[in-house]
């Protein structure tokens, strides 16, 4: 049973950023189920997005609300609560965490399929932040970042790149079609190797289904998008250093990550959970660590603000298009993609993650390096299904 003392307690918490329990404003937090206070209390962040995929609180702007939230640090003043801390002991010691964890003991919502991701992306199928200096809209905005990149990386027609983490080949086509790259992806998904494959058609594309572990041959140019944040902290130096010894002389390396501003070992329990279970988000600090005596550092290109939008854009497809999902995926994943997109949408909005764009050379850049970073891509080139097609796939 809920006890006044526990109401109070979260009630008090939220007015310090501004959240009211049962307001009226877009960020205001509407209390479904009695029993959500101990809940939460008990369990912290975990509990508050499971209780949310379990329809025990609403709110009508998730962004919103977590933008306030980070904004003020909420977090760190929970973790210095004396009050919270006491709240959280006895709700272990009276068994609420168990009761409330025994809902999703041992589900993962992690059988997706390409159609959620058809229906989420752009036309290219990018699972990263866009670049959205000149865009418009989403397909422009990646279509921009991958031109960036590929500028970044001063591709020519003929050189041999490795695509680490290549996804559903976004980079890889782009950089075959507009720069007569011969580009090798590789990826650990199964569903993401076998769709690369079908759109590659003649293209000098081969997309392989490899750790970067296992990788042994030499490219001229190397590039990593999203994948960093799944190598995990002991292993960040492995990872610079195979791509030290697949990188040619006179190569460039582009890593393309999310990042923290701070050192950190895991992410949100909730997070790891039911989103990207063993990820960890670099600090500059150990990025830094992990390259040095490899590279020469050329350029760090921070653009962490244009996640929001693209993360909006990813939810505002999801709910237009629900409709094609949702004869294979339940309400309650419904709830926990929303979850996902719009609290990491008030992440980036209250800057408290980062986006990285960080350009590095074996031994030095000769010269002057070109300012890339008010570029615009040229006409779109398309390949995949129109977006009135993905309710068939």
């Amino acid at each position: 049973m809920t006890s006044p003392c526990e109401h109070r307690l979260l009630e008090q918490l939220l007015d310090c950023v501004g959240v009211a329990l049962g307001g009226s404003r877009p960020f205001d937090i509407r209390v479904n189920h009695p029993e959500f206070f101990p809940r939460v209390l008990a369990g912290g962040t975990l509990a508050l997005g499971e209780s949310y995929m379990d329809g025990w609180w609403d709110c009508e702007a998730l962004d919103q609300l977590f933008e306030r939230l980070l904004r003020a640090r909420l977090d760190c003043r929970v973790a210095k609560s004396q009050q919270l801390l006491w709240a959280r002991v006895k709700g272990l010691l009276t068994g609420s965490q168990s009761r409330f964890r025994a809902f999703e003991v041992g589900k993962r919502h992690y059988d997706l399929g390409n159609d959620l991701f058809a229906a989420m992306l752009d036309r290219r199928m990018n699972y990263s932040c866009a670049y959205w200096q000149h865009a418009q809209d989403l397909d422009r905005a990646q279509e921009d970042k991958l031109e960036l990149t590929c500028r970044k990386l001063m591709l020519e027609p003929g050189m041999r790149v490795l695509d680490i983490g290549c996804g559903w080949g976004g980079l890889a086509i782009y950089a075959a079609e507009h720069y007569g790259a011969e580009v090798t992806g590789i990826t650990v998904s199964r569903e993401q190797a076998d769709w690369a494959r079908k759109r590659i058609g003649d293209l000098p594309v081969r997309i392989e289904l490899k750790d970067y572990r296992e990788l042994r041959a030499t490219f001229d140019r190397i590039v990593s998008i999203g994948r960093f944040e799944h190598v995990g902290t002991s292993r960040y130096r492995t990872f610079m250093k195979m791509v030290s010894r697949c990188l040619k002389p006179g190569g460039l390396f582009l890593l393309h990550t999310i990042g923290c501003n701070r050192s950190v070992e895991a992410l949100d329990p909730w997070f790891q959970k039911y989103i990207f279970p063993n990820a960890v988000l670099p600090s500059a600090r150990q990025i830094t660590a992990a390259a040095e005596g490899l590279f020469v550092l050329e350029d760090w290109h921070s653009f962490g603000s244009y996640y929001d939008p693209t993360l909006m854009a990813w939810q505002e497809n999801f709910a237009r298009r629900w409709h094609c999902l949702s004869t294979r995926y339940d309400r309650r994943f419904y709830r926990m993609w929303n979850y996902y997109l719009l609290s990491c949408a008030g992440s980036f909005r209250a800057r408290r993650n980062q986006l990285w764009q960080i350009l590095f050379s074996d031994c030095g850049i000769k010269g002057r390096l070109p300012d890339y970073r008010s570029i615009r891509s040229g006409a779109h080139t398309e390949y995949v299904e129109t977006l009135e097609d993905i309710c068939s796939i």
